[in-house]
């Protein structure tokens, strides 16, 4: 395993727990970018994970005679080993142990694209509405754009604060149970912050922090691939009622249900 090479100051950590978020700007180096561009890239031209559901169009109806909107692939280590031991990888978890305090386990991790000029926004979302109802969480995710990330592809953007909250209602994305995408019922963005990053640079977020980003209007995909790690689950006392998650009727899980496959979701685009 590589060792971080990345620390925290005692204000980027005090940053983050105020405002939810934090961004840097470098989390590895030029080279290994390069490198994960052309294995992300490989990876999207195979369809990697389709058939088991692992691969699907985030923000669109995720039918196979139509170009994805939003294409996120779930755990793109599993259909490329050479994604194990990355320096990105080492340093993003040394990161969330600064932030959320040790140990951390690694929630999953996903590759977003956002195809040019096609590439549709992701709405403004909290990703603990994908998860499970009953548990309490405490993870942040890791953002690393493999591009420049600008307001024109759709760099990442966040509303200060919006972490202290609980879980607000959500709905699939246009209200389309289709759509394997959530956004928020209602949601004021007139604070919110964007975040343009340079290639592997990287923002973090915790799990209840609203977040947005953009279509992409540019001639250039754009490529970003998330970490999540997490403190430990607790069971809450109380269970959420999720109904969002049951009002969805996607492709993706009739694709699941013919292979047999669970996995992870997640709204971070």
């Amino acid at each position: 395993m590589l060792e971080p090479t990345i620390s925290l100051t005692d204000e980027q950590i005090t940053f983050f727990h105020k405002n939810g978020y934090l961004a840097i700007e470098c989390l590895t180096t030029a080279t290994e970018i390069s490198r994960l561009r052309g294995v992300y890239d490989r990876l999207f031209s195979e369809q990697a994970g389709r058939e088991e559901g692992n691969q699907y169009d985030l923000a669109g109806t995720d039918e196979d005679d139509k170009p994805l909107s939003l294409p996120q692939i779930v755990n793109p280590v599993n259909y490329a080993p050479e994604l194990k031991d990355i320096l990105l990888k080492a340093n993003a978890r040394a990161v969330a142990q600064q932030l959320l305090g040790p140990p951390v386990e690694a929630q999953g991790e996903f590759a977003i694209m956002k195809p040019p000029q096609l590439g549709a926004p992701a709405p403004w979302h909290q990703d603990e509405s994908y998860w499970k109802e009953e548990l309490e969480y405490n993870s942040v995710s890791i953002w690393v754009p493999l591009q420049e990330a600008t307001l024109e592809n759709g760099c990442m953007q966040f509303i200060p604060g919006s972490h202290k909250g609980d879980v607000l209602p959500h709905h699939p994305i246009g209200h389309d149970p289709r759509v394997h995408g959530l956004e928020v019922d209602e949601c004021d963005p007139s604070t919110a912050v964007a975040c343009p990053l340079p290639a592997g640079g990287a923002t973090i977020h915790h799990c209840r922090t609203l977040h947005y980003t953009g279509p992409n209007r540019s001639s250039q995909m754009r490529r970003a691939y998330v970490h999540t790690f997490a403190a430990a689950f607790v069971k809450r006392s109380q269970p959420r009622d999720f109904y969002w998650q049951k009002q969805r009727r996607t492709a993706r899980d009739e694709r699941r249900r013919q292979a047999g496959t669970v996995s992870t979701s997640a709204g971070t685009a």
